[in-house]
């Protein structure tokens, strides 16, 4: 199977990742995602999403994750500029509707996964069900749930069943590649003030939000707990930084790119067949007056 690239961001396989010590600010000098290297990552991951298409054996699944404000939107529209939109596509996973609300809470995610060379995109997923509902556990009195809930084990059993589908995904060819994007509570509040503050932002700002903010160590806990159940050698979390936008964006592109060019793509080889039929198509064309 897949197996992860390396960062020092990388998740730990061994649950003792700590959300305290993970750094909202970047820890190397790496490039920046602008100017040249943000073209030649373009370039390199459009060049290989082509390949990933033609192939048609693996697809490719990124799963955003972060507190409001941390910079998803913006870092999977800068990421993924010039890849052809074809050979992508990008889900937002907000509040369940009354059908999603039918069905298991994984049902909703897993009818969008991505086909085969295809690039398939999560902006927010199936964590959100360990996630903001672990912090508001009201949320699970619309969920039609069977029996009593135990909400000393259900997190657990969600997060088993994620870590179970992630790796039968991984085993059938779906690359996996999850990202955290780790923003300070302190960015946050600068960057909602600049949402009230400045008037081509303020349809981005959500009063919610703010009341969200309140439960700030609440999430850390819920994100740290399922980082720590899920983060594996074939379905990897990403903690990246998210305090520098540009350095978010570029160690997201270059985790994507690494992955990629880890899992051997190629062109399909024509068999013998095919060659004899684009040699009788090559004379008929020829011949053609």
């Amino acid at each position: 199977m897949f197996e992860a690239p390396e960062s020092p961001y990388l998740v730990p396989f061994d649950g003792t990742f700590k959300v305290a010590d993970a750094s909202t600010s970047p820890l190397t000098d790496g490039k920046p995602h602008k100017g040249k290297f943000r073209r030649h990552r373009t370039e390199e991951l459009n060049r290989l999403q082509r390949v990933l298409a033609a192939g048609d054996k693996h697809s490719i699944l990124l799963i955003f994750q972060a507190m409001d404000a941390a910079g998803k939107d913006s870092t999977i529209r800068s990421v993924m500029q010039g890849v052809d939109p074809s050979g992508c596509q990008v889900f937002s996973f907000k509040k369940p509707s009354s059908l999603e609300l039918d069905h298991d809470f994984l049902w909703r995610t897993t009818c969008r996964l991505p086909e085969r060379g295809r690039i398939g995109i999560f902006n927010r997923s199936q964590y959100e069900e360990v996630l903001v509902a672990r912090v508001h556990p009201k949320i699970l009195d619309y969920q039609k749930l069977p029996g009593n809930i135990d909400l000393a084990s259900i997190w657990d059993e969600r997060l088993t069943s994620i870590r179970q589908q992630e790796e039968h995904l991984a085993r059938n060819g779906t690359v996996i590649l999850k990202f955290w994007l780790n923003v300070s509570k302190d960015e946050q509040k600068r960057r909602f003030l600049s949402r009230l503050d400045e008037f081509d932002k303020n349809w981005k700002f959500e009063p919610n939000d703010v009341k969200e903010r309140r439960h700030w160590d609440a999430y850390m806990h819920a994100y740290e707990e399922a980082m720590n159940a899920t983060s594996r050698p074939w379905a990897p979390w990403y903690a990246i930084p998210a305090d520098d936008k540009p350095y978010l964006r570029a160690r997201v592109a270059d985790v994507i790119i690494s992955a990629l060019q880890s899992i051997g793509l190629k062109y399909p080889e024509p068999s013998a067949e095919d060659r004899a039929e684009f040699a009788a198509a090559r004379h008929e064309l020829n011949s053609d007056d």
